[in-house]
């Protein structure tokens, strides 16, 4: 499974091998957020029952909430303590199996630089996979250069390879431009879909784009 292109789809439009572009969902999202984990999960189960195809788009959350002067819902007691609950749920609802990783808030930077990098990769969503689990499943300290490379390479990945992805000047201005322009186009969090020119902030509004299709 491949990233798609990240140029904007049109609502309607067919791409070059006639597909229906209708069903293309963008999906915004940093491995550092639980909410985000729950979305990519959710989004491949539609997409493996034909319902949409995914065009996947890392961005650094980070550099959002910084652009834009937000701040993480963990950082308010009340609404984080909320929201890590329903995570719970909206877990148990998907069936997906979910953890609190004791070592969040994790600097993102250098993982979401690898995802650019790996992206057009046969194994770009393998990869994205892997690391969604370490962060969410398996409680792996990601901020620890040592861990990364251990679940890396245990993954089937090429560590080397992928750091000096992380490395490369290119891949930096890459994930640098794609979390301004994801800024431009009105984010303000993470997980965020559009379909169309329509904007779905949230995990939980997954369901309304299922609605639309």
């Amino acid at each position: 499974m491949l990233g798609l292109s990240s140029q904007t789809c049109v609502l309607g439009a067919k791409n070059g091998k006639g597909e229906n572009m209708s069903k293309v969902v963008e999906f915004y999202y940093d491995f550092g957020s639980p909410t985000c984990y729950l979305a990519f999960y959710k989004l491949r189960q539609l997409e493996e029952e034909g319902k949409l195809k995914i065009d996947y788009r890392p961005i650094l959350l980070g550099g959002i909430f910084k652009a834009i002067g937000n701040s993480a819902p963990a950082n308010i007691p009340a609404k984080g303590k909320y929201m890590f609950e329903d995570i719970i749920r909206y877990a148990k609802r998907y069936g997906l199996d979910y953890d609190f990783n004791p070592y969040f808030p994790i600097n993102t930077l250098n993982l979401m630089r690898g995802a650019v990098g790996m992206m057009g990769d046969k194994r770009f969503v393998d990869f994205n996979d892997l690391l969604f689990r370490a962060f969410w499943r398996d409680k792996k300290n990601m901020g620890d250069p040592e861990t990364v490379k251990e679940v890396i390479e245990k993954g089937g990945f090429n560590f080397n390879k992928i750091h000096a992805l992380s490395s490369d000047q290119s891949v930096k201005d890459e994930l640098k431009k794609r979390t301004g322009e994801a800024v431009e186009k009105g984010l303000f969090g993470a997980p965020t879909m559009f379909l169309g020119d329509e904007m779905y902030w949230g995990q939980d509004r997954i369901f309304m784009i299922e609605e639309r299709l």
